[in-house]
């Protein structure tokens, strides 16, 4: 992700992002219940199996909701990573739905038509850029620019967040 963001590739450093979150949430899960202390080899399977076809498949805001009620995260990021990450970021990048992040933009915009025919001719239009798929793609981007490196901070900070909590629950 990181090498996305000193390339300008904004739209993959999301989505990678999304990535990890999501396993982040998953591996919380699985470590919340099999414990994060030293297992011996021979236990692996049996110490993971569980877990893991518990965890593995569900769906982001179950994994969001989860880790909440066994306090991986707080309140606050339950409600942050709910509202925003999980229709924004991830729906957004990873679903390639745009009607979230542009939810914004007026449904009408001004813009000018004219040629180089030398008939000088202008004349004003309206479009709905929220529809139009190579506006929409410039939106995007430009949402992308503005949003990658804080998502990639604050996903990064709470992979710390979630290991301090899981190392606190085992003391």
């Amino acid at each position: 992700m990181n090498k996305c963001l000193i390339l300008d590739l904004h739209s993959a450093s999301i989505t990678l992002t999304n990535h990890i979150l999501e396993r982040l949430l998953k591996l919380g899960l699985i470590y919340n219940e099999a414990g994060i202390g030293a297992i011996p080899v021979e236990k692996w399977n049996s110490i993971f199996m569980e877990p893991n076809r518990k965890y593995s498949d569900i769906p982001l805001g179950n994994s969001i909701e989860l880790c909440k009620n066994f306090e991986l995260i707080t309140t606050e990021e339950k409600g942050f990573l709910f509202d925003i990450i999980r229709e924004l970021m991830r729906n957004g990048f990873s679903h390639s739905d745009p009607s979230k992040i542009l939810a914004g933009l007026p449904d009408e915009t001004v813009a000018f038509h004219g040629n180089f025919s030398g008939q000088g001719e202008i004349n004003q239009i309206s479009l709905n850029q929220k529809v139009i798929p190579f506006l929409q793609a410039e939106h995007m981007e430009n949402f992308a620019k503005e949003n990658s490196s804080f998502y990639f901070d604050y996903v990064f900070k709470l992979i710390d967040e979630i290991e301090n909590r899981l190392i606190e629950k085992q003391k």
